[in-house]
């Protein structure tokens, strides 16, 4: 699956005070929930970014069998989700949804921090 970062931020930024730390659309939460049906292993998904592409940052998305020593666990619809804290500045608050373009389907992240996005929209900036 392919991931898409949308070229201008959906969301304004969060504060403090209403930011949650991921959240899934239902939509991802079904992804999610059939893909890690699929495996042997793997109960958690394991959401984080890593410095890549030309703005700066690209998300990151694995299936874990148990969450990092350093990572924060959540539940959002059901779905566990493992985030490293050093990602946590970077992706809070982040929606992640689902969406279809044509044939294709894509992990769209909606990331209140994200300041730019790169011309091929693989990457961000915060």
């Amino acid at each position: 699956m392919m991931i898409e970062i949308p070229r201008a931020p959906a969301l304004p930024p969060a504060t403090s005070a209403e930011a949650t730390v991921v959240t899934l659309t239902e939509r991802a939460a079904q992804h999610f929930a059939t893909q890690l049906a699929k495996r042997n292993s793997g109960l958690t998904v394991r959401l984080g970014v890593q410095p890549s592409g030309c703005s700066g940052y690209s998300y990151r998305v694995d299936y874990a069998e148990t969450p990092g020593a350093d990572d924060l666990v959540v539940d959002t619809r059901g779905i566990r989700v493992a985030i490293d804290r050093g990602s946590l500045p970077l992706i809070q608050g982040t929606t992640v949804d689902v969406v279809k373009h044509g044939l294709q389907r894509r992990l769209r992240f909606d990331n209140p921090n994200a300041r730019d996005y790169c011309g091929c929209g693989t990457s961000f900036a915060a």
